[in-house]
């Protein structure tokens, strides 16, 4: 039996080595330098004015709702299709979180469906106090659009870009702040550049910015001019606020400096081998193939999503997975989960449905060989055509 080929996995080298050896020796493994190091870094590669690493993008997820207030009291409305997260961050701070339907074809968030739902949600008196918006498989959401309604319905807009990271829309690199409040990237191993684990809240508000510093490290103020008082000698150092240990550590951002040195090659990698799929697979039977990109919305090719036309979605993952390939489904629409369905709060939505039933992640990521490409876009072939 051939070799496991999965969807994706982390692109590590020798200069990944050093950078974490040489934090292992040096005298901070964290609350040193290099969370900042790479913050900078990544600022300077989506041209963010502030980043706020943690230890996950979940983390990134509850401090962007903590630092706009989202409360008991409010509504968060969140895609219909991404990893439970995008939600749940919402339902931490005990906000009541509201599904927005998507296209059945790209899974991103369908903005007729949005503006309806604040249209009807303005006249009932209850507006949400942010979107969460989710940029799927790399692929950026209608940004400009959803920035409109936000300033029409006087929203938040968080950009959920943890599939993101150098995806552009109209030109501009996702996280710049010019069309979201907070957007949020993973450095998950199977994301574009890794950390092992780790997360950044990207923002262009200095106050959003400092309130995250502040909560991801319990509340605790240090600096002088910031203290409640300020008579104190230099050990002194007060907790102004409930927060929570979402540092990321020395070590992680040590991994995270270095990937992003390399953040380009992988970028590239993705969009030659997502065009090399688009060539193998182009006028398959049954099989539907994302959207090319076009001169200023490049998607930063996450995931490779095809749709399985035919109903044998669920056959042709068996299939292919029996071949030691390891397709995957991403996503169960959030509200199906029993955290959401058992409350009898949710009904399904069309177009989320339909993604889900059709949607199949087959293998895209930098160390993808030509011939692992070949092997699984003949295997999905004939899996789709039922040989």
């Amino acid at each position: 039996m051939s070799a496991f080929i999965p969807y994706s996995t982390q692109s590590i080298d020798a200069s990944d080595y050093d950078a974490v050896l040489e934090t292992l020796m040096s005298p901070y493994l964290t609350c040193g330098p290099k969370a900042g190091e790479f913050e900078d870094a990544v600022c300077s590669f989506t041209g963010a004015l502030n980043a706020v690493a943690a230890n996950s993008c979940t983390s990134a997820l509850h401090l962007a709702m903590l630092a706009l207030g989202v409360g008991p009291s409010d509504i968060v409305y969140v895609s219909a299709i991404s990893f439970a997260a995008s939600a749940n961050c919402a339902r931490m701070c005990g906000a009541q979180v509201e599904f927005v339907d998507v296209d059945p074809k790209s899974g991103l968030m369908d903005m007729d469906c949005l503006e309806q739902m604040l249209d009807e949600a303005q006249g009932e008196g209850r507006l949400p106090k942010a979107v969460v918006a989710v940029d799927l498989s790399g692929r950026c959401v209608d940004l400009k659009r959803l920035r409109e309604l936000s300033m029409r319905y006087g929203f938040k807009v968080v950009e959920d870009a943890a599939h993101a990271l150098g995806a552009t829309f109209n030109g501009r690199i996702a996280g710049c702040g010019d069309y979201s409040d907070i957007t949020v990237l993973s450095f998950h191993p199977v994301k574009i550049i890794t950390t092992a684990e780790g997360g950044m809240a990207l923002t262009n508000d200095a106050a959003l910015a400092q309130k995250m510093r502040d909560l991801r490290s319990h509340g605790i103020v240090h600096e002088k001019e910031r203290l409640k008082d300020q008579t104190r000698p230099a050990y002194y150092y007060e907790m102004q606020d409930l927060g929570w240990n979402y540092r990321m550590c020395d070590l992680l951002a040590s991994l995270g400096i270095s990937q992003m040195r390399r953040v380009n090659v992988f970028l590239e990698l993705r969009r030659r081998k997502a065009a090399m799929y688009r060539d193998l697979l182009s006028g398959a039977c049954g099989i539907g193939l994302p959207e090319p990109d076009t001169e200023g919305y490049e998607s930063s090719w996450h995931l490779y999503q095809v749709r399985i036309e035919n109903g044998r979605r669920d056959e042709v993952y068996k299939e292919l997975r029996s071949k030691n390939i390891g397709v995957q489904v991403h996503y169960l629409p959030i509200y199906r989960h029993p955290y959401y369905w058992d409350t009898g709060r949710y009904a399904p939505l069309p177009g989320a449905e339909e993604f889900f039933s059709k949607t199949l992640s087959i293998p895209l990521h930098p160390t993808l060989s030509h011939l692992q490409q070949q092997l699984c876009a003949a295997a999905l072939m004939s899996a789709a055509e039922g040989r």
